[in-house]
């Protein structure tokens, strides 16, 4: 079976999303995913998206992201993505997203290895947001097709360039697709899948990464993944329940068992998570302890009402007790390497979010710089492709 279409995107995360939004209104755009739109790991993000506050917050906000990451991070990929923040801010406003605000005013958060506040966010529940509102919007244009529950099995090469994608529906009896597009962008998210403890869906698999190596596409940084600090302990299989970096930034802190304090929250998310493995080890035990003693009943129910509903199901009260939590895989910062136009090694291919490299999060990646990243260049892989269109 074969389809034609004029640009393909693999993905329905903020990355494809946001790609979709920006392409020409002209061209005919089919975007497919794995399991249905809402089971991205976008909608998951919790603590909020990172915003350039004015010029006087520039060093801070690339020493930040620049020390989080070990200084491996690309430059070049760092800067483009602060400067492009606000106006990422503005377009998310104007596609409806809602932003916390006090007196009519943007209010902003920190979180941990940021040096200030300047992290937006809504309630704990940023992703869902964000992705949701975009998710919306995408449904309305007129010259987009949605394929869920589809997988992509494959690329199409020919003359070292990329046509297209092969693709098969979730079913026995599913017959191969071959999709042939101008223009393909891989927006297939993480990796986490693939482990026992992850914050991510199970379904995320890394499709990308395989596929594209197996043509030779350049990739970066495989081993880089992110350990998230503090995700629910519970002896239930499936994905972990993240406890998002905001709670840190806004106070909590962590004990070991004899409910001493042993690590300053604030550091890097590796510093942190290791020094939660070695107490551990030290106290023979399978979590530490977290506390929100220090955060305002009010404001924990303001600010983080999902995460207090869903320990509340798991049994425990935060604004009255500690909650166990131990370290889960939870980011890929390697992936597909891709130019600061989230172009790929290969002709006609691109890739954004976190199925790629640009090299903004170097060996470790700052909170709540990864909804801004995934929307900055998947706007930028969505632009080139736009003047590509033009040159032509």
């Amino acid at each position: 079976m074969k389809l034609e279409t004029d640009v393909v995107v693999v993905g329905t995360g903020v990355a494809g999303l946001f790609s979709a939004l920006n392409l020409p209104s002209d061209k005919q755009i089919l975007m497919l995913t794995k399991a249905d739109a809402e089971s991205s790991d976008s909608f998951l993000a919790q603590g909020g998206i990172c915003v350039l506050r004015d010029e006087n917050d520039y060093d801070s906000f690339f020493e930040d992201t620049m020390k989080a990451g070990h200084y491996e991070n690309r430059k070049e990929s760092v800067d483009i993505m602060i400067r492009q923040s606000r106006e990422i801010i503005n377009d998310l406003i104007d596609y409806g997203v809602d932003f916390e605000k006090v007196n009519g005013e943007l209010t902003y958060t920190r979180e941990g290895a940021h040096s200030k506040p300047r992290i937006l966010y809504h309630e704990d529940v940023t992703g869902k947001e964000i992705t949701s509102k975009l998710l919306a919007c995408v449904r309305e244009l007129p010259n987009v097709k949605m394929m869920e529950y589809t997988t992509m099995t494959d690329l199409i090469v020919e003359n070292d360039a990329c046509v297209g994608i092969v693709a098969k529906e979730n079913k026995d009896d599913a017959e191969e697709m071959e999709i042939y597009a101008d223009y393909t962008i891989l927006a297939t998210g993480g990796i986490g899948g693939n482990y026992k403890h992850s914050t991510n869906f199970p379904h995320l698999t890394g499709d990308a990464i395989r596929i594209g190596q197996e043509h030779g596409v350049k990739m970066e940084h495989l081993d880089y993944v992110q350990i998230h600090p503090t995700t629910l302990y519970s002896k239930k299989p499936g994905r972990r329940f993240l406890i998002t970096e905001s709670v840190r930034g806004e106070g909590a802190v962590l004990y070991n068992k004899n409910k001493e304090r042993f690590v300053n929250e604030l550091l890097p998310r590796d510093v942190v998570a290791n020094a939660i493995h070695e107490q551990m080890e030290k106290d023979g035990t399978d979590f530490v302890w977290l506390s929100m003693e220090n955060i305002d009943k009010d404001e924990i129910l303001k600010h983080f009402p999902n995460i207090y509903q869903r320990c509340l199901e798991e049994g425990y009260d935060v604004t009255k007790e500690c909650i166990p939590v131990v370290p889960a895989q939870h980011y890929f910062m390697g992936g597909v390497w891709v130019d600061s136009d989230s172009k790929t090694s290969m002709e006609n291919l691109f890739a954004a979010g976190e199925t790629s490299c640009n090299g903004v999060h170097g060996k470790n990646r700052l909170a709540s710089n990864s909804l801004l990243e995934s929307l900055v260049f998947a706007k930028r892989a969505a632009e080139k492709i736009n003047k590509m269109y033009q040159a032509d």
